[in-house]
C-alpha cells in the first residue's frame, strides 16, 4: 500500500528500510555516517574511499536502489603534503566523482585546506540575514513595545 506525498511516515519508513538494508556494509561513526539524503564514508586514502563506495553501490542496487552518481562528490582534506594520492580519482563504477573545495555540513562549512575563513563568512552573513530580519519589527513604530520584547 502506498502512502500519500508528504507523509510524515515517509522519512521513518526510510529510515527503516535502509537500516534493515545496510546494516551489513555500515561501519562506525565517525568513519560512515548516514542522513535523511546522504551517507558520508571517511577513509585514509582514496583506494579506501572507492572500496567503500563499491561495496555501498553494490548492496544498494542489489536491492534495487539507485546511487545518483552525478551528485556524488568529495572533499580531500589534506593532513599533509606526503597524503595526496597522484592519480587517483574517487570513483562510483567508471563514473568519476566531482572534487570539492568545501562543504557546507550541519551549517558549518568543512574546506579541503582546514581553513575557517569560509565559515566565518557564512556565519557573519546569516548574521546578517538575520538582523535585517528582525529590525524591520523592532524599528517599526507601529509595533507595539511588548510585542518586540
Amino acid at each position: 500500500m502506498g502512502l500519500h506525498q508528504g507523509s510524515a511516515l515517509i522519512p521513518f519508513l526510510f529510515a527503516l528500510v535502509m537500516d534493515a538494508l545496510i546494516r551489513h556494509i555500515q561501519g562506525e561513526v565517525p568513519w560512515c555516517m548516514l542522513f535523511a539524503d546522504g551517507i558520508i564514508l571517511i577513509n585514509k586514502t582514496r583506494v579506501g574511499v572507492n572500496e567503500r563506495l563499491e561495496v555501498w553501490r553494490q548492496s544498494l542496487e542489489s536491492k534495487g536502489f539507485k546511487l545518483i552518481r552525478t551528485k556524488t562528490e568529495y572533499l580531500e582534506y589534506k593532513f599533509s603534503v606526503e597524503s595526496r594520492e597522484a592519480g587517483m580519482y574517487v570513483r562510483i563504477g567508471s563514473q568519476v566523482s566531482p572534487k570539492r573545495g568545501s562543504f557546507k555540513y550541519l551549517g558549518s562549512v568543512i574546506q579541503e585546506d582546514g581553513e575557517t575563513d569560509e565559515d566565518i563568512t557564512h556565519r557573519i552573513e546569516v548574521g546578517w540575514m538575520k538582523w535585517r530580519l528582525t529590525s524591520g519589527v523592532l524599528y517599526n513604530k507601529k509595533v507595539s513595545s511588548i510585542l518586540k520584547g
